[in-house]
């Protein structure tokens, strides 16, 4: 146990050290509507002007007609990915209308339903993917 300090004794100087005072405020940020003030002199900045012709996005594309064509081709390109072995054995052989047949008709169908009857009818988007895509490039369709 430590001796009481004699009366009028003072503390220990850790004791009554003074309590720092908070920091000082920082200063308010400038207004964004008012320029800085080196820059007041100068005119404002235009952004940049948009580019001349942006090329579009056949994905985003309207266009009934490109949305037809991508279609037709989404639709062979399926078949051929889902079956290699028998478009090369169609390709080989020259059997591809009779080997892929009933994938033609629902391909077909399901082309139809969703660009509609007259646009299925009046284009050949179709035939040509069928050709182009399904039959390797060669006129079989």
């Amino acid at each position: 146990m430590r001796p009481a300090a004699p009366a009028g004794a003072r503390a220990p100087a850790a004791a009554t050290a003074p309590i720092a005072s908070p920091a000082p405020p920082l200063p308010a940020p400038a207004s964004p509507a008012a320029p800085p003030p080196e820059a007041a002199d100068e005119a404002p900045v235009a952004p940049p002007p948009a580019p001349a012709s942006r090329p579009i996005n056949p994905f985003l594309s309207q266009d009934p007609a490109a949305k037809a064509r991508r279609l037709a081709r989404a639709l062979i390109s399926d078949m051929v990915v889902y079956h290699p072995a028998k478009r090369q054995e169609g390709l080989r052989e020259g059997t591809l209308k009779d080997l892929f047949d009933e994938e033609i008709k629902k391909s077909w169908e399901e082309y139809s339903d969703q660009v509609g009857k007259e646009v299925a009818e009046s284009t050949s988007y179709f035939k040509e993917a069928l050709n182009e895509i399904l039959a390797d490039g060669r006129q079989i369709f």
